[in-house]
């Protein structure tokens, strides 16, 4: 059962991730992809400092948040379900 709930919450956290992905395009926000272009092109330090703050914000506070969430309720939901 433990099997079955790690791949259920991996699904829910991939479904999620991309769904935030998507989000983040729509507002024209720098995705985790797009960062680490940016940190093989130019170097991290270059890197960092070409992000915008709307963008830091997003890659290192609102995706992580997101993704944690979507893990505790999919570790909540398939409680419910599964036992």
């Amino acid at each position: 059962m433990l099997i079955l709930r790690m791949f259920l919450v991996g699904w829910i956290v991939l479904l999620g991730a991309i769904l935030l992905n998507l989000l983040a395009g729509a507002l024209h926000l720098a995705t985790w992809y797009t960062f680490l272009q940016s940190v093989s092109a130019q170097g991290l330090a270059s890197a960092l400092r070409a992000l915008r703050w709307q963008d830091a914000v997003f890659l290192f506070l609102a995706y992580p948040l997101g993704l944690g969430a979507l893990a505790w309720a999919g570790v909540w939901l398939t409680r419910q379900m599964v036992g």
